[in-house]
């Protein structure tokens, strides 16, 4: 049965990779963005739509759309999620806190919550979360991402225990520093913070992995592929990071 995989904030960065990815298997890919250019550019084949992942209207609506047109949902990539602010706790405001949580962790409730009675019609499912690194070490100068990121993998771990019974496996995949215009923006913003330079923070943080580089967005489609699989039939409520072994989380160069 041809798997039908829905992922959050698929129009761009790791999500559109994973979109990309997951349709060279054959599955049908819906993504959901707030970026319109960006869905302007998905590519043929995969579904889109304009969805603010961390507003409930919003989620409710379209999760109702996914089941009058697919009637089921085999995969969740609750990918949806922002750098928030980069600045030291005590000159960190509140507003942009909030923000930061609310589209990094309530963004990955409000999928699994609308997720979860589709997947459990079915009596089958995986719900995927993007943590990160991050959400593992802490990350100075980004401590409501970090924040956000730890509590995403409490969460997971929460959905992968209520609803396993149902059949439904719940993981979440943390990576590093993965290239790409995302990465590159909070490695000028570090800089900014540290007064460093960019290549001094991008190159801190390839020495900081035991391989030495960092990850590309193939690298973490191609596990949330492997963890959608029968071969992961056994694989729940599990953190997998693909960061190429982070040792030093806190690169000082």
């Amino acid at each position: 049965m041809t798997q039908r995989v829905l992922i959050t904030a698929g129009a761009n960065g790791i999500g559109l990779v994973m979109a990309k990815t997951f349709a060279a298997t054959g599955a049908e890919v819906w993504v959901t963005d707030v970026d319109p250019a960006a869905l302007d550019a998905v590519p043929e084949g995969i579904r889109s739509s304009h969805v603010n992942a961390a507003n409930e209207s919003d989620m409710a609506a379209f999760f109702n759309e996914v089941k009058a047109v697919w009637g089921r949902l085999d995969v969740l990539c609750a990918n949806a999620g922002i750098k928030g602010p980069t600045a030291s706790v005590e000159d960190m405001l509140l507003d942009q806190w909030r923000d930061c949580i609310a589209v990094n962790l309530d963004g990955a409730m409000l999928a699994a919550k609308h997720a979860a009675p589709m997947m459990k019609a079915e009596g089958k499912g995986v719900i995927l979360f993007t943590s990160s690194t991050a959400g593992l070490y802490g990350f100075p100068y980004r401590a409501p991402y970090a924040a956000a990121k730890w509590a995403v993998i409490g969460l997971m771990k929460t959905v992968a225990m209520e609803l396993g019974p149902h059949g439904i496996r719940a993981n979440a995949i943390a990576p590093g520093s993965v290239t790409g215009p995302r990465i590159d923006r909070v490695f000028h913003a570090e800089a900014a913070a540290k007064g460093m330079t960019y290549e001094q923070v991008r190159d801190g943080y390839a020495a900081g992995t035991a391989l030495g580089q960092l990850s590309d967005p193939e690298d973490i489609a191609n596990m949330a592929v492997f963890l959608a699989s029968d071969a992961a039939r056994m694989v729940s409520g599990q953190v997998l990071t693909v960061d190429g072994f982070t040792i030093n989380p806190d690169p000082k160069v």
